[in-house]
This record gives C-alpha cells, sequence and structure tokens, in this order.
C-alpha cells in the first residue's frame, strides 16, 4: 500500500514547501494537505492528486478526519498553540496507528527546557512512533516575510540580535530535509540541526542585502523593546513576537552561529547561503 502523508502547517513557511516538494517527488506516498480553511488551498489544482482536508490543532472533532488511514506526519506548532494541545494530537495520531512523525523544531531544542520545542521532543520520544527532528536555524525567508517591511519601507535589518551570528537556513532546504525524513529509510529517531553551510552577524546580512538590492541596507541593532513595538505596530500577535523574542535574545547570547553540515549529509549538496537567497528574492525587495 501507497504511504500516505499528512503535511500540517502546509500555509506556513515550510510547511507549504514540505507540500510542494513532496507533490512534485519522484515517489509513491500520497500527500494530505491539513488546513483551517480548504477552499483557500490550490491542492486540488488540475493535475495535482493530493487532497485537503479540513484540520485545526484547536477543533479535536477535526483531527479524525485528518489523521485516516495517515502513515506518516509532518508536525509544525502554530506559535498560537500551546504544548499540552500539541501533545494530545501526537497522542491521538499514534493510537491510530501513524507510524511516523517527523517534527519542525527549533535549533538548540535539545538542551534548552525554556523552549517549547524541548518539551514537544521529549514527548515525542516516549509516544510510541517513530520521531525525527528537524531543529532548523533561522529561517532565511523570515526576511521576505515579517521582516519584508523593515527592508522596503526602511532599508532596516530589524531585528535584536545584537552581534551575535545566526547560520540562517532557506526554508527550501528545510523542507527538503523533511522530505527526505518522509520519504526515504533510516531517518527514524533522529534528530538534525538544519544549517546553512555559514554563520551572519546582521552587519553582513546588511551587507548582503545592499549588494543584492544596490542600496545601502543598514543594521540599526535596535532594543528587544524597539523591536517588540515595532512589530506590534504591524499588527504581529503577541504569540509570535514573544516567539521572536525569545529565538533573537539566544542569538545576542552567542548561543545561534553554529553551523552543521546535517542538512548537506542528507540532500548530498550543499544547502543554499544567503547570498543566494536575496539574490532569489531580490525582486520582493524591490520599492
Amino acid at each position: 500500500m501507497t504511504d500516505l502523508v499528512l503535511v500540517t502547517g502546509a500555509t506556513g513557511t515550510v510547511g507549504s514547501a514540505v507540500a510542494d516538494q513532496l507533490r512534485e517527488a519522484e515517489t509513491s506516498v500520497r500527500v494530505r494537505i491539513a488546513t483551517r480553511n480548504p477552499s483557500r488551498t490550490d491542492a486540488n489544482a488540475e493535475g495535482d492528486d493530493s487532497e485537503t482536508v479540513e484540520f485545526d490543532f484547536e477543533r479535536p472533532e477535526t483531527w479524525g478526519s485528518a489523521l485516516e488511514d495517515v502513515d506518516r506526519l509532518f508536525l509544525v506548532r502554530p506559535p498560537n498553540v500551546g504544548v499540552d494541545r500539541l501533545r494530545e494530537f501526537a497522542d491521538a495520531a499514534a493510537r491510530v496507528g501513524v507510524r511516523h512523525v517527523v517534527y519542525l523544531s527549533v535549533l538548540g531544542a535539545g538542551k534548552n527546557p525554556l523552549l517549547p520545542h524541548y518539551r514537544m521532543e521529549r514527548h515525542l520520544e516516549g509516544a510510541g512512533v517513530a520521531y525525527t527532528f528537524l531543529r532548523a536555524a533561522n529561517f532565511m525567508q523570515n526576511f521576505s516575510e515579517i521582516h519584508r517591511p523593515d527592508v522596503v519601507e526602511h532599508d532596516e535589518i530589524f531585528v535584536p540580535a545584537g552581534g551575535g551570528e545566526m547560520g540562517f537556513v532557506d526554508a527550501r532546504d528545510v523542507a527538503a530535509v523533511g522530505v527526505a525524513a518522509l520519504t526515504e529509510p533510516g531517518h527514524e529517531n533522529r534528530a538534525y540541526d538544519v544549517t546553512g553551510p555559514e554563520a551572519l552577524d546582521c552587519d553582513e546580512v546588511a551587507e548582503a542585502f545592499s549588494d543584492a538590492l544596490d542600496r545601502p541596507v543598514s543594521y540599526p541593532n535596535p532594543s528587544i523593546l524597539r523591536f517588540a513595538r515595532r512589530m506590534r505596530s504591524r499588527g504581529v500577535p503577541y504569540p509570535m513576537i514573544a516567539v521572536m523574542v525569545v529565538l533573537y535574545t539566544v542569538t545576542r547570547l552567542g548561543l545561534s552561529g553554529r553551523v552543521s553540515d546535517d542538512a548537506e549529509r542528507v540532500l548530498g549538496r550543499e544547502p543554499r547561503g544567503f547570498r543566494e537567497f536575496v539574490s532569489d528574492c531580490a525582486d520582493c525587495f524591490r520599492r
């Protein structure tokens, strides 16, 4: 029988890339897209044999149909969903026969009890299913998504990272590692630190943007308070701001600069560098 893969977070940065790459991959897996609003996805476009199902972590009545006949699960925790609810869903998945959960975690989660991902990883280790943890570094796509207005309107890299370095990773590469774990043997009960090929501080990030966009982009090194105020002025939800503050505080402490070769070993190629990402996405930063 062909394995059925359920992708949660399928409209998000990594989940959408996982869904796309699974559909494009030369494998026999079937893909089910879990989303709160099935009518807003393009998963049922002509020539696409994946399916969509209504799903909401906060509505357990949607879990049964989403998990029916599922063999493998790509699990993403939305910032507004508590760990307790995610644990309940993981337990439900185990009860109905899901064999393998690939969980999108964050770099450092294996040793940092302050991170919700740490608690979720520990739970999955005892949930009775095979697991793969994708401990991803800061996404390059954060700049083309939530931080894009800072670059476009202010020519700024406006994040409270201090002088810390980050091993930025392209979400497309995180997704590719996830797809490998979902479709190939040998990734069960493993944790991968998924980073890009180099660690950069935000002055170097600003320089990469300046070169690609042919205009000066600076790094004002804002305080956490200034950062939170600007994000809130744009209507960014408090839970999302809190997550970003935690992650950038880790960077300020010098704990985000680790670079791993895990992605290269899984993919058989070097992951994308930051300048390649900026070049690929340069048009979205034009005025």
